[in-house]
């Protein structure tokens, strides 16, 4: 049972509970994305695996996962992203934000979310049970699409996108 940590509105850790059920009692807890970017300025996105206990099948950032107690935020990264893109790199923290979402299944996403981003011009090798499809997306398409399918995109990702702070892309 992979364990998430728990911390208050200050990022100060106050323990540790089960995935699943800080998904279920809506327990703010430490989480990750990551942005990857080409050095076209497009964004590269996953599709969730439908097979996801909550937003499967939504199109969202490149990898996004929680850091396992006692792991460094830049360990969770790199083993997120190469264990469901098949991308070995260090990325750059941007910013982080806290957000509370209602989703589905009877789940609830309380996440203080640290952003992290990175240059990458090659192809994902995706993780089949993680991953469904990927694909490399002009921003301000990604933005149109958004508004005109927003129930195609995922909570959080509709958030990062809109964050003033995205405009400091890694160099």
């Amino acid at each position: 049972m992979e364990k998430v940590i728990l911390v208050d509105e200050r990022d100060n850790i106050v323990g540790t509970m089960e995935k699943l059920e800080a998904h279920r009692k809506g327990v703010l807890h430490r989480a990750f994305s990551i942005l990857l970017f080409n050095s076209k300025g497009e964004i590269l996105l996953q599709k969730r695996a439908t097979s996801k206990y909550h937003s499967g099948g939504l199109w969202t950032n490149t990898c996004c996962s929680h850091p396992l107690p006692e792991e460094s935020m830049e360990d969770a990264t790199r083993r997120k992203l190469k264990q469901e893109m098949g991308i070995d790199l260090q990325t750059e923290f941007a910013y982080k934000f806290i957000y509370k979402a209602t989703l589905d299944h009877g789940l609830t996403e309380y996440e203080l979310d640290y952003v992290y981003t990175a240059i990458f011009d090659g192809d994902p090798v995706i993780n089949t049970e993680e991953v469904e499809a990927w694909k490399f997306v002009d921003i301000a398409a990604l933005k149109k699409d958004i508004a005109d399918n927003p129930d195609h995109y995922t909570y959080w990702f509709k958030l990062i996108i809109r964050h003033p702070e995205l405009t400091l892309l890694p160099n």
